[in-house]
């Protein structure tokens, strides 16, 4: 059973948002860690409602924050657990999307995931195994898990906009050719950019572009 997680909410009020988006944090941070992106956003999205949830477990190596699944070379957990900590999030995240589409009244076309990290992994994973697809997903400095399983289990198809930096210290940069080479070979239409000089983390350039891509990917806004 899918564990219920707990999440901010910004944006447009309740009963009038068009769309949603949905933030995926990385290991170790918490929602709030990127529910502060709406700010920004929302002026643009006026017709959009922004969440944020919590991934499931406190981090092992930071109580104070999440994880949505246990990193073994990072926590020194076995590789079982990991398999089973991500399986148990999949639950979890992919329920977390049912309430919101069923909450806000909207479709999967509305609803767009922009991960972070770990939740850049997560993001990829579930989307293109979920029954009908959604609006658009957008990967920050992540990675896409499993390459060589996406093109048997792809069940939809959203469209896919991948961000890194290129002094990125936790996840190579070589991350988004990998995952963007496997998503073209898998029929996503497919994105990427990579920021000059960034580190792990979202850097103004990236995150213009993000705007950009969800403006034209989710319902109109009036």
């Amino acid at each position: 059973m899918a564990r219920q997680l707990q999440s901010g909410r910004k944006g447009a009020a309740k009963g009038t948002a068009t769309s949603a988006v949905i933030f995926v944090h990385g290991y170790g941070a918490d929602g709030a860690d990127l529910l502060g992106l709406a700010d920004p956003l929302a002026p643009h999205l006026p017709q959009t409602a922004f969440f944020s949830p919590n991934a499931p477990e406190r981090c092992t190596n930071n109580p104070m924050g999440f994880q949505w699944f246990p990193i073994p070379w990072l926590d020194g957990s076995s590789e079982e657990a990991a398999r089973a900590g991500m399986a148990a999030a999949i639950d979890d995240l992919n329920g977390f999307v049912d309430q919101v589409l069923s909450d806000e009244g909207l479709a999967p076309e509305a609803l767009a995931l922009v991960g972070f990290s770990q939740g850049t992994m997560m993001s990829l994973h579930i989307a293109p195994r979920r029954a009908a697809p959604l609006a658009a997903v957008v990967g920050f400095s992540g990675r896409l898990l499993n390459p060589e399983a996406l093109e048997a289990e792809t069940i939809s198809r959203p469209p896919v906009l991948l961000i890194h930096g290129d002094a990125d210290e936790m996840v190579p940069v070589q991350s988004l050719p990998d995952a963007a080479d496997a998503l073209v070979k898998a029929g996503f239409e497919t994105y990427a950019h990579v920021s000059k000089g960034v580190g792990h983390g979202i850097a103004p350039d990236g995150l213009s572009l993000a705007l950009g891509f969800l403006r034209d990917k989710l319902p109109a806004q009036s």
